[in-house]
C-alpha cells in the first residue's frame, strides 16, 4: 500500500493533494468505517452508539463544510443561529442533521449568504482533501457512469436520499430526492448535489464536460449562473429537479481510475452497506431497490436478483419464506412512491404514472383507485405539501 501511495507521489503535484485524503480515508477504513459512519461522538445529544440503519432520518455533514463556509465570507455562527442548530455543531467529529435540520440548515446559508446560486459554489469543491469516502471512491471508478452507480449505491450509509438514474433515448437524467421529506427538497442542497455532480465528472474525465440541460423546478430571477457553471440551456419552473448527460459523457473513462486504490477503499463501504442492509428483511430491501427503479419503467425480478447479487430463482424463493411475492412488492413500492409523488404538486398526473413505470395514466388511476378508493387528484387535494 505504502509502495502506491509513494509511486503516484512522486508523478504530480495534484496527485499527492488526492493522496492526502486517501491516506485520511484509509486510517478511516483500517479502523473501521463503520464507527465513522454509523455513530455519533456526543452523548448530548443522544447518538451515541446509534448504528446506520436506525438513523433513517439523519444527514451526514462533512465538519470541514465550516471551514468551506467562512472561506466563502458566510459565517457560520450566523449560519446556525438561524437554522437553530447548535453553536458547537461544527466542533464535533461526526454530525448528523434530520431532514427537517438539513431544509433549515440550507434555507439559513441561502439567507446569510444573500446568493441565490450559493449552491453552486457549495457544490464544485476540487480540494480532494475535503472530499467523503464516497466521493473518492467514486473518482477511482472507470467511468462517469459507474461513479454515478457507486454514489447512488453508498449515499443511503449517509442520509435518507436517493439518487435515479434513468435513461430516454441519448439521454440520461440524474435526480437527488430527500425520502422521508414531506416538504420540497432545499433548492440550495439541489445546487449544491447537482453541480458537485459535475465536479466528479469533470475531475474524473480530466475535461470540463457539461450536462445537455438542466430542470429545475423553482423560478429564479437569474438564471445566468446555473448557465455559466453547467455551460447547458437550464429550464425554470420545471415539474422536477433533474440534469441531463448524453448517454455518451457517461460512458467516458475517468483518468482517476486506480483499481488498486478502489480496492482499499470500496470492500469497506460494501461490508458497512451490507451491515446496513442485514438489519432490513430482504423484502424490505427489494421493495427499496424497486423504488429507485421505478423512474420512467418497470424493474424485472432479474434486475433486482443483480443488484443484490443472487440468481432470480434465488431471490424468488427467499421472498416466498418471507410470505411474499415479487408482484406484491411491485405493487407496495408503487403505491409509497405515488403517496411521494403526488405531494409534489409541480407533478402532473401522466408524469407520476410514468415514474410510477405505467405505461398510460388510466392505468395509473386504476390501481390508485384500487389502493385508495379515491381518485389520485382527490387523494392529492387532501394531502396537498406545504409550499416551499
Amino acid at each position: 500500500m505504502h509502495a502506491i501511495f509513494n509511486f503516484l507521489a512522486q508523478h504530480s503535484t495534484s496527485r499527492w493533494r488526492l493522496l492526502r485524503a486517501i491516506r485520511r480515508v484509509v486510517r478511516v477504513t483500517e479502523s473501521s468505517l463503520a464507527a465513522r459512519l454509523s455513530s455519533e461522538a456526543s452523548s448530548e445529544h443522544g447518538y451515541s452508539s446509534i448504528v446506520v440503519a436506525k438513523m433513517a432520518d439523519r444527514f451526514r455533514v462533512l465538519s470541514v463544510m465550516g471551514r468551506q463556509l467562512e472561506s466563502m465570507g458566510i459565517s457560520t455562527s450566523a449560519v446556525l443561529r438561524l437554522a437553530g442548530l447548535p453553536s458547537e455543531l461544527f466542533q464535533q467529529t461526526r454530525i448528523w442533521l434530520t431532514t427537517e435540520q438539513m431544509r433549515a440548515f440550507y434555507d439559513a446559508i441561502a439567507e446569510i449568504s444573500g446568493d441565490q446560486a450559493i449552491g453552486l459554489r457549495l457544490g464544485s469543491e476540487e480540494r480532494p482533501e475535503n472530499y467523503s469516502p464516497i466521493a473518492i471512491a467514486a473518482l477511482f471508478t472507470r467511468s462517469f457512469r459507474d461513479a454515478l452507480n457507486r454514489v447512488a449505491r453508498y449515499k443511503r450509509l449517509t442520509s435518507p436520499q436517493e439518487i435515479r438514474l434513468f435513461e430516454r433515448g441519448k439521454e440520461c437524467a440524474v435526480e437527488f430526492l430527500w425520502v422521508l421529506a414531506d416538504v420540497p427538497e432545499s433548492s440550495i442542497w439541489i445546487d449544491s448535489c447537482f453541480a458537485w455532480t459535475v465536479t466528479i465528472g469533470r475531475r474524473g474525465i480530466g475535461r470540463s464536460i457539461h450536462p445537455s440541460r438542466v430542470e429545475l423546478r423553482r423560478p429564479i430571477v437569474n438564471k445566468q449562473p446555473y448557465e455559466n457553471f453547467f455551460s447547458c440551456p437550464v429550464k425554470l419552473g420545471a415539474r422536477h429537479n433533474r440534469l441531463f448527460f448524453r448517454v455518451e459523457d457517461l460512458d467516458q473513462p475517468f483518468i482517476t481510475h486506480n483499481a488498486d486504490l478502489l480496492e482499499v477503499i470500496a470492500p469497506q463501504l460494501e461490508a458497512e452497506l451490507t451491515r446496513y442492509l442485514a438489519n432490513s428483511s430482504l423484502k424490505e430491501q427489494a421493495k427499496g431497490i424497486l423504488k429507485r427503479s421505478l423512474a420512467g419503467q418497470r424493474p424485472r425480478l432479474e434486475d433486482v436478483a443483480l443488484e443484490l447479487r443472487m440468481s432470480a430463482r434465488t431471490l424468488q424463493r427467499k421472498l416466498l419464506e418471507e410470505r411474499a411475492t415479487f408482484h406484491a412488492l411491485m405493487e407496495e413500492a408503487r403505491h409509497e412512491m405515488a403517496h411521494h409523488y403526488l405531494r409534489q404538486a409541480s407533478l402532473e398526473l401522466n408524469e407520476t404514472a410514468y415514474l410510477l413505470g405505467y405505461e398510460d395514466p388510466n392505468s395509473f388511476i386504476r390501481a390508485f383507485h384500487k389502493w385508495e378508493g379515491t381518485s389520485p387528484g382527490e387523494w392529492r387535494s387532501t394531502h396537498s405539501q406545504r409550499v416551499q
